[in-house]
């Protein structure tokens, strides 16, 4: 059986969302794109904290300036498809107030008939905390912990009652309920978040940024959860943020994922053999209109099943 493919919704600042999401979700889904992913970004510090993903001097990407909502980006994409799944990858959890998350989240698989997968994150940006986190980023991993409780908790059944630091719920009807239970997936990059995610969600979402390590990361992950007695299997979906130039990258300093057509889908099939089940490709930050997005869409897809993937 052949992996499943996802593709990155346009959310950035060369886009139209309105026109552009409905277009780019229809034509995806039309190519046999499996699922359809939106990230997030709430504001582009000037000058910022930190660099890019907390790396010092690292700067951040000028499509950044704006990038919409994610989950009004994938109501959008839920009105025009039928088939793909509608993922995050990822929701920054301390952004969020946690019951109002979960009712969000409850809400668009009732309305797409259960097409959500919920991948969560702790963030990375100390500015973005600073305007919109529901605590500090010293306590992101307990507030993401929390997330996860409450949104078990609302989707679960009435009445739905919980205590925790951020959220009281005295018991309560809480609706719409998802269509089915949504899957929670985490990046868990360190020892203490794989064993989050082991022990408390349905799955993991890596970043592509080499086979070799994430042949290592997936054995870690595995090896985790026998150690821990896990019984249900952890899902996977790869992330992979491309670097797509219109020729071959040539440099001996090239990249996974960075490069032409050809080029991406070479480190398509080398991730793949790693074993993950599904592979998220995000296109849109060097496309220049979302024409041009899903044409570049439509191609990888064919190179990469082409290619075996």
């Amino acid at each position: 059986m052949a992996i499943r493919l996802g593709l990155g919704l346009p959310q950035m600042r060369q886009y139209d969302i309105g026109r552009d999401v409905p277009d780019v979700a229809r034509a995806a889904e039309r190519t046999g794109y499996d699922s359809l992913w939106v990230f997030e970004r709430i504001l582009f510090p000037q000058p910022a904290t930190q660099g890019l993903y907390g790396i010092p001097g690292l700067p951040w990407p000028d499509q950044y300036r704006s990038v919409a909502d994610p989950l009004v980006t994938l109501a959008l994409a839920a009105a025009v498809t039928e088939r793909a799944r509608l993922g995050t990858s990822v929701l920054v959890a301390p952004l969020h107030v946690p019951f109002q998350l979960a009712r969000g989240l409850a809400s668009l698989d009732a309305a797409s008939g259960g097409r959500v997968v919920a991948g969560l994150g702790t963030g990375w940006s100390l500015d973005e905390y600073a305007a919109a986190a529901v605590a500090p980023f010293a306590r992101r991993g307990r507030v993401l912990d929390e997330v996860i409780d409450v949104c078990r908790a609302v989707w679960g059944p009435d009445p739905v009652a919980y205590q925790g630091s951020l959220t009281t719920i005295a018991p309560s009807v809480v609706g719409p309920k998802p269509k089915r239970p949504i899957p929670i997936l985490l990046p868990a990059t360190s020892p203490r978040a794989r064993r989050r995610l082991v022990d408390r969600a349905d799955g993991w979402m890596p970043v592509g940024t080499g086979a070799a390590q994430l042949a290592r990361q997936w054995a870690q992950v595995q090896e985790l959860a026998a150690e821990r007695g896990r019984t249900q299997p952890v899902q996977s979906v790869l992330r992979v943020n491309t670097h797509h130039t219109r020729q071959p990258y040539r440099g001996a300093d090239r990249r996974p994922f960075q490069g032409s057509v050809a080029q991406i889908v070479e480190d398509l099939v080398a991730h793949a053999a790693v074993g993950v089940a599904e592979i998220l490709i995000d296109l849109q930050g060097r496309a220049r209109d979302a024409a041009e997005l899903t044409d570049l869409a439509a191609e990888v897809y064919a190179a990469a099943r082409a290619a075996g993937v």
